[in-house]
């Protein structure tokens, strides 16, 4: 074999070992993500909030419902749910499992595209093409509604175009949500306006973190926005980051915590699955965030609005 054909052969073997990485372990590296966030009045209370997202959730993924239920243990004081648990027609029992006790927690949820459709196989190159120049595909439809009641019912709410004000260790939080900006289902003038001016923190939810929706929430004083869809990139390249984001947000906001405008926060969950027909993830694990809201500092430092840190938690699928 001559240099040239050693050369392909080698990258060929790198080649499989990477996605052979990607699809057999990244992707059920289940990952906490904790980060702070001053984003509170003065005087309050620290409040920890647990953002899970895009679960993709399919009946026989176990290790995933067993990671996700044991997050209970973290003893959150509040949780936001910002969509794309299912994948499946027969998913909300696993989607329920997964989220076990934490629905007897404080929480909030609105929905994703994949709640309301089912995935199908696309070319894996339209998804790193602009989101305006690709053409939405939907599966069949999913039981949406079956999971709204069931969330629901265990006390869950759904801020989907509503308004909720909730007391979580005495801080009064306001919490507004969108449907998804990502099927151009938001409305967000049916929630606009300036929230309660004695609510100690006004909480934005959406799925898919278009700016076009981070601005209405900037613009009418909102705190912080919390938001899913991105998947952190799902493929990021060490030193460069995140090859898209799926939408319109820049890629240095793809995961985690940043700053929007002069005074908004955003966090941004990689989420804790994939479309099932596109099962990898390179340098960015699947994940859930503990994040830990204090009170807002007169001059917040870089340090204090993204300190983050993860730690890899639990075994994969077939492991544990």
């Amino acid at each position: 074999m001559n240099k040239f054909g050693r050369i392909l052969l080698s990258a060929g073997a790198i080649g499989a070992a990477t996605l052979t990485y990607s699809a057999a372990i990244e992707r059920r590296h289940w990952t906490l993500r904790q980060a702070t966030v001053p984003v509170l009045a003065e005087g309050a209370p620290p409040i920890r909030v647990l953002h899970i997202s895009d679960l993709h959730m399919t009946p026989n993924q176990r290790s995933k419902q067993r990671w996700v239920a044991e997050l209970a243990d973290l003893d959150p004081d509040f949780v936001v749910n910002t969509g794309d648990n299912l994948a499946h027609p027969q998913a909300v029992p696993a989607a329920l499992r997964a989220m076990g006790s934490l629905l007897d927690k404080p929480g909030v949820f609105i929905f994703g595209s994949n709640d309301y459709y089912g995935p199908k196989p696309k070319n894996p190159a339209r998804y790193l093409l602009p989101s305006a120049k690709t053409k939405r595909i939907h599966g069949e439809p999913l039981p949406w509604r079956d999971l709204r009641a069931a969330m629901t019912e265990r006390g869950w709410l759904d801020a989907t175009h509503r308004h909720h004000d909730i007391d979580v260790k005495g801080t009064k939080i306001h919490v507004a949500g969108l449907d998804d900006p990502h099927l151009h289902l938001d409305r967000y003038e049916e929630i606009a306006g300036r929230p309660p001016a004695d609510a100690g923190l006004k909480l934005g939810v959406t799925h898919s973190p278009e700016p076009r929706v981070l601005d209405c929430f900037a613009e009418d004083g909102y705190d912080l926005v919390m938001a899913g869809h991105t998947h952190g990139g799902q493929l990021r390249v060490p030193g460069y980051g995140a090859l898209t984001t799926n939408c319109d947000l820049d890629r240095s906001r793809a995961r985690g915590a940043s700053t929007w405008g002069e005074r908004m926060h955003l966090h941004v969950s990689a989420g804790l699955g994939t479309s099932p027909y596109a099962p990898v993830r390179f340098a960015c694990p699947p994940e859930a965030t503990l994040l830990t809201l204090l009170p807002r500092a007169e001059k917040p430092s870089s340090t204090s609005v993204n300190a983050e840190s993860r730690t890899p938690w639990g075994a994969g699928e077939g492991i544990r």
